[in-house]
């Protein structure tokens, strides 16, 4: 469920909010930041897929050596409906792209589906002293430890913080500097406490937000 980054193995460090599909929106981000293929490494919240007109190329990225995604609900729709699980579920919620592909395409999605297996909940980024959180929509205790269980629904599809945030109720997680979190798709970046929400509706009408973290 768990993985960790060594940020000093790396120049520069970003972290991307939900691309749904969007390629050509991340590779204009990718290219105004003069990214580095070979030095830089982009962190993502997770939803790669869905709703967007490249879903296929979008989810190719968990193959690349400079880009590291946690595990979405979309994905983990995806992942359940290619087993045979819930897949109204996935088509009511943009997974129909994946039942319009060509035959080679489909078995190119379905492997890297497997792959998307393995995709972890949760990323933890040490950059010096500071610890860095990532996970696609809440991490649903108040203290953060590595390895610590945690339900795994709650960390894909949970709102109740950013709720309570809007609301007024921002309170801090402890046991980590900061957190990053998609899934909620909002106007703009939002802060509340330490936790940083950067889904920006790429896919809405709105805007793909990539942030330089290290």
């Amino acid at each position: 469920m768990y993985q960790r980054i060594q940020g000093a193995d790396y120049r520069r460090i970003f972290v991307v909010g939900d691309i749904h599909g969007c390629r050509q929106q991340l590779e204009d981000l990718l290219c105004q930041q003069a990214f580095c293929y070979e030095k830089d490494l982009l962190l993502s919240v997770g939803d790669l897929i869905d709703r967007g007109p490249d879903s296929l190329g979008c989810l190719s990225l968990i193959t690349q050596p400079w880009f590291v995604a946690v595990r979405g609900n979309h994905e983990q729709m995806a992942i359940d409906a290619v087993h045979g699980r819930h897949i109204e579920r996935w088509l009511g919620n943009g997974g129909g792209w994946f039942y319009k592909l060509s035959a080679n395409d489909e078995a190119r999605a379905r492997q890297l589906l497997r792959q998307a297996e393995s995709l972890p909940h949760i990323l933890e980024l040490t950059c010096g002293q500071r610890l860095t959180v990532i996970a696609h929509a809440d991490y649903p205790l108040d203290n953060y430890h590595f390895n610590q269980p945690v339900d795994s629904e709650q960390v894909l599809w949970q709102r109740r913080r950013i709720d309570d945030a809007v609301s007024g109720e921002s309170r801090p997680i402890t046991g980590a500097e900061r957190f990053f979190f998609g899934h909620t798709p909002l106007a703009e970046v939002a802060h509340y406490a330490n936790q940083h929400y950067i889904d920006t509706g790429a896919v809405f009408g709105g805007k793909l937000t990539m942030l330089q973290i290290q």
